[in-house]
């Protein structure tokens, strides 16, 4: 059984940072494409970022895109978000979701079949 567990989150002002982490158990990480959603109250889920497997390409939303950071590292099994410039609608539980598939280039939640429990970020104006 894989397992996702998310940790990073918290209370931030707006303009803040903050880096989110994700560690994944097996063995099989370094196969997984990874990817950050975001669900705030009320509201749909929605993606955030992902990086692929096979040569860390990344892809982002738009309304993160050149705030929003998605990194791995396969020696310690963990998937990073490093938030910049954070806006009170950046508020949301933040989860990590990794796709075994090994496909790429097909949609960002494509494949996302295992899925952390989340961490709960929060940016104050």
């Amino acid at each position: 059984q894989v397992q996702l567990v998310e940790s990073g989150g918290g209370l931030v002002q707006a303009g803040g940072s903050l880096r989110l982490s994700c560690v994944v158990s097996g063995r099989s990480f370094s196969s997984y494409a990874m990817g950050w959603f975001r669900q705030a109250p009320g509201k749909e889920r929605e993606f955030v970022a992902r990086i692929s497997w096979s040569d860390s390409s990344t892809r982002y939303a738009d309304s993160v895109k050149g705030r929003f950071t998605i990194s791995r590292d396969n020696a310690k099994n963990t998937v990073y978000l490093q938030m910049n410039s954070l806006k009170p609608e950046d508020t949301a539980v933040y989860r990590c979701a990794a796709d075994p598939t090994g496909i790429d280039g097909m949609g960002p939640e494509y494949g996302m079949r295992y899925w952390g429990k989340g961490t709960l970020v929060t940016v104050s104006s």
